[in-house]
């Protein structure tokens, strides 16, 4: 199996969480979208719309669209499962997912912010002011969801679900962005939660091979 990743991609933070949690060994492929490595037309036949993450199966298929990996990994390697047991839970925990993974997440992409900048030529502080305006949004979002009863340990129940694999990468987005997450304290709570486990932990960012020696936390 081939994984191509990015450090700095959420969407592929959300498959390295996914495999660890399933512990499926990857070869993982580094795809550097600073240096456009993801227009290469190496891999632009793995996956035509330039996006990332991508799995390859020993076979030769092709996945893509980090839901839908996650999806497939849940179904192929049924433990720990991502999904409740109840048809209820299960789509809350989608809806949940899809919140940050299809409305927030999109809004916050690199292709998206070349646009801003070299399209409609945007100050640097009017692209903050829009990336900060949409992690909020969904922040306030997420929060007023996981007030529910069904929220427990983490965003459905005591086990991580999909709803956390996406969530903790927006929040770590809000993180970067230095948006203070107290009046968020169910969100905080639960990415915080699951960052401890170490699957979530190596998984990070910050903790990757091809993550810049500069980025990385200092020992």
């Amino acid at each position: 199996m081939k994984f191509f990743s990015f450090w700095r991609s959420l969407a592929s933070f959300r498959v390295r969480i996914a495999l660890n949690l399933k512990n499926v060994p990857a070869e993982v492929i580094f795809v550097d979208l600073d240096a456009n490595a993801h227009r290469d037309p190496e891999y632009r036949k793995v996956n035509p719309q330039m996006a990332l993450p991508a799995l390859v199966e020993d076979d030769g298929t092709t996945l893509f669209q980090s839901l839908a990996i996650l999806e497939y990994l849940n179904e192929k390697y049924p433990s720990p499962p991502l999904l409740p047991a109840d048809i209820n839970g299960r789509a809350r925990v989608r809806a949940l997912a899809l919140m940050v993974a299809c409305e927030g997440h999109p809004l916050l992409t690199p292709r998206v912010r070349r646009y801003l900048d070299h399209e409609l030529n945007l100050r640097d502080t009017q692209q903050a002011a829009w990336r900060r305006h949409w992690t909020v949004e969904t922040l306030a979002a997420l929060e007023g969801h996981l007030a529910g009863k069904d929220t427990g340990k983490f965003c459905h129940g005591d086990q991580p679900t999909l709803a956390d694999i996406c969530m903790v990468g927006h929040v770590t987005a809000a993180v970067t962005q230095q948006i203070d997450l107290k009046i968020y304290p169910t969100v905080k709570r639960i990415f915080e939660t699951a960052m401890a486990l170490p699957e979530f932990a190596k998984a990070h960012p910050l903790m990757q091979p091809d993550t810049p020696e500069a980025m990385r936390p200092k020992a």
